[in-house]
């Protein structure tokens, strides 16, 4: 079943449309918050496409999901009692209880964490503010740890350039079947370990 291979096609396609750079800051923006797909997907075929620019299009990047953040932030700060109803439907109170324990604990790192790996940011967005967490620590940490992670794929894709898109191109099907089989080894592992 091809799944992944049509995706970065289109991803490839909008890379290359007139306003990118919009699509790109609406995605990271979006993603920090509610949208559940990453940035990456466009971050990386733009960079493909465009190679020089990869310092705009990261800065572009970091700097829309750290604002989509700071929206989630204020959401867990002074709209949780209308966010947490959304929480418990999806089934994820207990875990949102734990995220808030380790805000109390962690702070900065636990942010900076969040936002570098492929963790859901968004999650950490909202426990933040829920949490009562400094608004310029979390900005720092999410300036560090989402600039750290797209600064890194931009400049990788730079680096790889056209040898690097022909073997993702021949191998995304693997790669994104990979990658899903992970998440999901990881959650369940996770769910167990509870």
């Amino acid at each position: 079943m091809r799944l992944f291979a049509p995706i970065y096609e289109r991803c490839l396609y909008w890379a290359g449309h007139r306003h990118a750079e919009r699509y790109l800051a609406a995605m990271s923006a979006a993603e920090s918050v509610i949208f559940p797909i990453p940035p990456d997907v466009m971050l990386a075929p733009m960079t493909l496409a465009q190679p020089s620019r990869w310092l705009r299009f990261a800065t572009i990047c970091t700097l829309a999901s750290v604002l989509g953040g700071a929206l989630g932030y204020a959401l867990g700060a002074f709209a949780l009692d209308a966010v947490m109803p959304w929480i418990e439907r999806a089934g994820k109170r207990e875990t949102f209880e734990q995220i808030h324990g380790l805000f109390e604990t962690y702070g900065f790192w636990i942010v900076f964490v969040a936002g570098f790996t492929p963790i859901p940011y968004k999650v950490f967005t909202l426990a933040s503010g829920a949490a009562s967490m400094g608004f310029l620590p979390f900005i720092l940490g999410s300036l560090v740890g989402r600039g750290g992670r797209f600064f890194l794929v931009a400049m990788l894709i730079r680096w790889g350039g056209a040898r690097l898109e022909s073997s993702l191109r021949r191998y995304v099907e693997w790669i994104g079947w990979g990658v899903l089989a992970a998440v999901v080894i990881g959650l369940l592992i996770w769910e167990l370990s509870r």
